[in-house]
């Protein structure tokens, strides 16, 4: 079992440190998630299980929670 550092970065620090990365990779998710959506024959999808991973995996992230990131590995190693 993982153990947590022993002086944690506060939490201010880490959004300073980590917020334009984050920006970045929200934006290039809606970015591909449009490109799906503009796509010809967007109904093929229906039911694909990458399609419902991340569904899920992004209502995984609008959930409080310290383990976002471990239950979005269970979330794929599953499907």
């Amino acid at each position: 079992m993982p153990t947590k550092p022993a002086n944690p970065m506060p939490a201010k620090q880490v959004f300073d440190n980590y917020f334009l990365e984050t920006r970045a990779k929200l934006i290039e998710i809606a970015a591909n998630l449009d490109r799906v959506d503009r796509a010809p024959n967007l109904i093929e999808l229906r039911g694909d299980w990458r399609l419902t991973f991340v569904d899920e995996a992004l209502k995984i992230l609008q959930s409080p929670g310290p383990n976002r990131a471990e239950q979005i590995q269970r979330l794929y190693s599953k499907s």
